[in-house]
Order: C-alpha cells, then sequence, then structure tokens
C-alpha cells in the first residue's frame, strides 16, 4: 500500500460511514413519527413544514410506512381542496382522555393512530369527593375496554383535566380551582386509583391543545382557547407547543380584575371576570325573571330562540369577557381565539360580542388580524386534549 500523499489540491474521497444513510433514513422517520404522533393525521405538506424535510423526503418515507403497514393515508378535505393525511396506525396500545366538570366527567379511549375507540360520559352529583368522581370514571374506563376488548396493560397512560389551576412542579391542584374538593389532589391519589400513569392538566390547556389536535386549526402555530363554563380559563399554543409558563398557572382570565368594587370571587379576590361572565352568574341573573332554576342548556336554548333577556345577559358577558380578552391579545397576539365550553353551542350570540369588545381594548392591528370563533368539538374537546397530552407523552418517553 503506497504511503505517497496525494498531490497538492486534489479531492480526497473519504470512505463513508457504514450505516451513515440508514441512520439519517430512519432519523427522518424518527422525525415524521414525531409529528403524528404529537399532531394527529396530517397532509405531506404539512410534515414538510413541520419538520423540515424536503417534499422528496416525506414522500418517501411515508410510502415506506404505508408499505410497512406503520401508517396509512386517508382523505381529508384541506384548505377547499382534497388531500391524503397520513396518519399512524394502532400496534394495539390506547391512551385515555378523562375531563372532569363540576357535575360530570367524560372519557374517551384513543389509538396512536388519534382514532377514538370508545367515548362515554356520565354524570356526577354536585359537591362530589374527589375520589369518588376518579373511582366512577375508572369504571366507565374498564367498561370501555372491555366494550373493545383491550387489555389494561394496553393502556400506555391517562391525560386528566380539571376545572383549576395546577402547579406542575408537583403536580398537585391548587387554590383557584372551581371544584374545591380537588383541592390538594396529586397525580400520585389519581396513579394510586386508576392504575396507570396520569398527566394533571387544566382543562383549558387540554381544550387548546385539542384544537390543534383534532379541530379546525391543526396548521394555527398560535392559538388561545377560551372556555366558558362555571368558571372562565384559557389554554395557550405558542409555537405550536402548550405554554404552561413558570409554575404550570397560566391563563387564568377569569381571575383578571374587572370590577375594583364587585363581588368577592372564591379565589379571594374582587371583582375577577368570574363574578361577571361565567354561566353560573348568568344563571342567577336570568332565574330571578323565571319560574324555576335556569339551567346551561337553558341558556342556550333561549339564546337560539332569540330571548330578549338571555341575550342581552350574553352580550354583556361578552362584552366583559371581550375587554379582557383585548389585554391577552396585546400581549401574545393569538392567530385565532376558540371559545369552547358549553355556551359555543350559542355560536355568534356569544362570538359577536367577545369579538367586538376585544377589538375595541386591543391595538388595532392586533384586533384585526385575530380571529374569534367557537370549538367545532363541542363538550368533548378537553377529553381529546387529554387524550393527546397523553399521546405526545408516550412518544417522548418512548426508547430510541
Amino acid at each position: 500500500m503506497s504511503n505517497t500523499p496525494p498531490p497538492a489540491g486534489a479531492k480526497v474521497r473519504r470512505p463513508r460511514r457504514p450505516g451513515s444513510q440508514t441512520a439519517l433514513r430512519q432519523l427522518n422517520r424518527d422525525r415524521i413519527v414525531g409529528a403524528l404522533a404529537a399532531n394527529g393525521p396530517l397532509t405531506q405538506a404539512d410534515l414538510s413544514r413541520r419538520t423540515g424535510l424536503s417534499a422528496a423526503t416525506v414522500s418517501n418515507i411515508v410510502r415506506l410506512m404505508i408499505e410497512d403497514g406503520a401508517a396509512a393515508a386517508e382523505q381529508i378535505t384541506s384548505s377547499g381542496r382534497r388531500a391524503a393525511a397520513i396518519r399512524l396506525l394502532s400496534d394495539g396500545e390506547v391512551v385515555v382522555g378523562i375531563d372532569f366538570g363540576r357535575r360530570h366527567a367524560r372519557v374517551v379511549v384513543v389509538n396512536p393512530g388519534y382514532e377514538v375507540l370508545g367515548e362515554a360520559a356520565i354524570e356526577l352529583p354536585l359537591g362530589y369527593p374527589a375520589m369518588e368522581g376518579v373511582d366512577a370514571a375508572a369504571r366507565v374506563l374498564r367498561e370501555l375496554l372491555a366494550h373493545e376488548h383491550l387489555e389494561n396493560a394496553t393502556v400506555l397512560g391517562i391525560g386528566l383535566g380539571i376545572p383549576g389551576p395546577i402547579d406542575r412542579r408537583t403536580s398537585t391542584v391548587v387554590q383557584g380551582t372551581i371544584l374545591p374538593e380537588w383541592l390538594g389532589v396529586t397525580r400520585e391519589d389519581l396513579e394510586i386509583r386508576l392504575g396507570h400513569p396520569v398527566l394533571l392538566d387544566n382543562d383549558a390547556n387540554l381544550g387548546a391543545l385539542a384544537e390543534v389536535t383534532w379541530g379546525a386549526h391543526s396548521a394555527v402555530d398560535n392559538l388561545l382557547f377560551v372556555k366558558i363554563g362555571s368558571g372562565i380559563g384559557s389554554g395557550l399554543i405558542i409555537d405550536g407547543r402548550p405554554y404552561y409558563g413558570h409554575t404550570g398557572v397560566t391563563g387564568e382570565i377569569g381571575h383578571m380584575a374587572i370590577d375594583d368594587y364587585g363581588a368577592v370571587c372564591h379565589c379571594g379576590n374582587r371583582g375577577c371576570l368570574e363574578t361577571v361572565a361565567s354561566t353560573t352568574v348568568m344563571m342567577g341573573l336570568l332565574s330571578r325573571s323565571s319560574p324555576g332554576l335556569v339551567t346551561t342548556g337553558d341558556i342556550v336554548q333561549r339564546a337560539l330562540e332569540g330571548d330578549a333577556g338571555t341575550l342581552r345577559v350574553l352580550d354583556d358577558a361578552g362584552a366583559a369577557i371581550g375587554k379582557a380578552l383585548g389585554s391577552v391579545a396585546n400581549f401574545v397576539n393569538p392567530a385565532v381565539i376558540v371559545i369552547g365550553g358549553p355556551l359555543a353551542d350559542v355560536g355568534p350570540v356569544i362570538t359577536e360580542p367577545i369579538a367586538r369588545s376585544m377589538r375595541r381594548h386591543a391595538i388595532p392591528l392586533v384586533g384585526e388580524a385575530t380571529i374569534v370563533t367557537t370549538s367545532s368539538l363541542g363538550a368533548r374537546a378537553e377529553a381529546l386534549g387529554g387524550a393527546s397530552l397523553a399521546l405526545r407523552h408516550a412518544r417522548a418517553a418512548a426508547p430510541a
């Protein structure tokens, strides 16, 4: 073997490292699988945008994944045109989303391809003890798994939401929740009761995650989800990811001070948005002129029928919510504000006063560029968001 050095200026051909191209293909495939696991079915154009891979690379890898049985293509409508969305195929494992409210629990079972395999909602008594509610949800989960002939061991994890702040440092429900019976409940308490790994989160955060995963806003990177119910909370998606801040307590717009001399809130402050515009306040106002207690369902029905008193109450509440959102929009500049919760069913009746007030209190460029709309996911949003959270976590925790 000659040791003579190459002539000056000559290019030296270095030997390829064995397997380097194979490793690169696997890395690119992992990026595509990660995008699908985190976001649900995506078109190849969306995959290219989210992964930074070329359209040709995405096309080749997707073709191989379909041939291997790891993915499937399904026809959807995207931007008014038909397109093929790629989704992961299940290997028998599932995740669970559970949403708790003041009077209900909803459970969904989802596979890694973002297919809902089972879903059920149950009513709970007002003021139910937290662990009794968890036990009831656990029974529903067992029934759903049995109906789908799934073993308990197939559950990778559970994303669970409640309407209250969570300290993410300790995964503990803290002061400010509208479910005082849940105060001090920890993730460990829930895991012992449910028998699976649990991710505990605020329900509005899960609603926001559901909107960019399951809803009509999968291409939106900056979104604010506002849930109007017994409390008022919001979840933030910033640069395509849920935003939690330092301790995890973010988006608590229900506790923005609207009236310095208003009613005392359950959080201890005075004049919070929740004391002015929650469904509890609306029901109280409308019950004054009704023979019986007005329910949230009654508010929706009367609004759709054009009842003058109900429309006025909703307009006043929308104006207060929009005022708070004007400040939030100035600060985070979301592309879309999605209104969720039971009042989403009234559509423009609630979004129009919110949008009008938001634009009045936001700077012109922000107000004009921000879309205000209602959720297309209805009462399922928070539970679906819990499943999305569990899927993201399961993918991130999976060995390379």
